[in-house]
C-alpha cells in the first residue's frame, strides 16, 4: 500500500474526472490520499471530497502566499472533523516578495505571523503540521524549534534538499519526497536523499503540480507516486517492496488517524 502525502484533489483539475484519477491510483498500489489545506477557497470542497471516499483525508491550513487571508475560525469549524488529520499546509514562502525593503519586512513578518498561530493551532488540537517551506530554510528551523513543533511533528512538505534542515528529522519531522527528485537537473536532492534516514521519509505527488520524468507537461496524479518510489529506490539501492511498505508505515505515523 501507498500513501500520497499532499495532493491537491479538491483542485479544478480534478473536478471532472475524480473518480477515475482515485481508480487509476488504486490500481497503481496508491490506497490512501490527504488534501492539504492550501486554499481556504476550496477546503469546502476538501471536506466533501473525504466524506465521498473513505480513503481521502483532508487538512486544514492558510499557505503562506495567502497569510493574510488568516481566519481563527476556519480552523474551529473543521480541525475536529473525523477525516481531518492535519494542520497545513503552512509555512514561509519567501521566493515572490515585493522588491521594496519595507515591504519585503511586512510580507515577513505577516507570514511568520500566521505560521506562528498555525504551530500553536496545531498543538492546541495535537495536530501534526504539513510545512511549506520555499527560500526561507533558516526562519523555518528557528520557528519550528522556537516554538515547540516538536509536540506534533509533520511533513516538510516538497522538502528542498536543505541540508540545514536534516536535523529535524529528530524532532519528529518526516521529508516529502515528490517528482523533483526525477528530475534531470535535480542534483541537490538526488546528493541529499541518502543522508535522510528512510525511517523519515514520505511520498508525495502534489498534483496537479511537479509531475515526475517522463510525464512532465502532463497533469500530475497520486498514481505517480509509484515513479517516486522507483527513483528512491534507485538512488538508494532498495527493493520497490521495502521503500513502499517504510514510507507507508511513516506516513501512518506521522497521520495517526488514517
Amino acid at each position: 500500500m501507498i500513501i500520497d502525502t499532499h495532493c491537491h484533489l479538491d483542485f479544478d483539475s480534478f473536478e471532472e474526472d475524480l473518480d477515475d484519477v482515485l481508480l487509476n491510483a488504486n490500481k497503481n498500489g496508491v490506497e490512501k490520499f490527504i488534501i492539504p489545506g492550501a486554499n481556504p477557497k476550496t477546503l469546502k470542497r476538501a471536506i466533501e471530497i473525504s466524506q465521498r471516499y473513505e480513503n481521502v483525508y483532508f487538512a486544514v491550513g492558510i499557505h503562506p502566499s495567502d497569510a493574510r487571508n488568516f481566519s481563527s475560525e476556519l480552523f474551529e469549524e473543521n480541525l475536529n472533523h473525523p477525516k481531518c488529520v492535519a494542520v497545513g499546509e503552512c509555512g514561509l514562502d519567501y521566493y515572490r516578495l515585493p522588491k521594496d525593503e519595507e515591504e519585503i519586512d511586512k510580507e515577513k513578518r505577516i507570514q511568520k505571523e500566521v505560521f506562528f498561530k498555525q504551530i500553536e493551532i496545531a498543538k492546541k488540537y495535537s495536530k501534526p503540521l504539513i510545512v511549506h517551506i520555499r527560500d526561507a530554510s533558516r526562519d523555518s528551523k528557528e520557528m519550528l524549534i522556537k516554538y515547540e513543533a516538536k509536540k506534533v511533528g509533520g511533513i516538510l512538505h516538497c522538502y528542498n534538499a536543505d541540508e540545514e534542515l536534516l536535523s529535524l528529522a529528530k524532532d519528529d519531522f518526516y521529508f516529502g519526497i515528490g517528482g523533483v527528485l526525477t528530475f534531470k537537473n535535480a542534483k541537490k536532492i538526488v546528493n541529499v536523499l541518502p543522508k535522510i534516514p528512510l525511517d523519515r521519509v514520505v511520498v508525495e505527488t502534489d498534483s496537479p503540480f511537479l509531475t515526475p520524468h517522463p510525464h512532465r507537461g502532463e497533469r500530475n496524479e497520486p498514481k505517480y507516486t509509484t515513479l517516486i518510489i522507483e527513483k528512491i529506490c534507485e538512488i538508494l539501492d532498495k527493493s520497490y517492496d521495502e521503500v513502499a511498505r517504510i514510507s507507508t508505515k511513516n506516513a501512518k505515523k506521522v497521520f495517526k488517524e488514517i
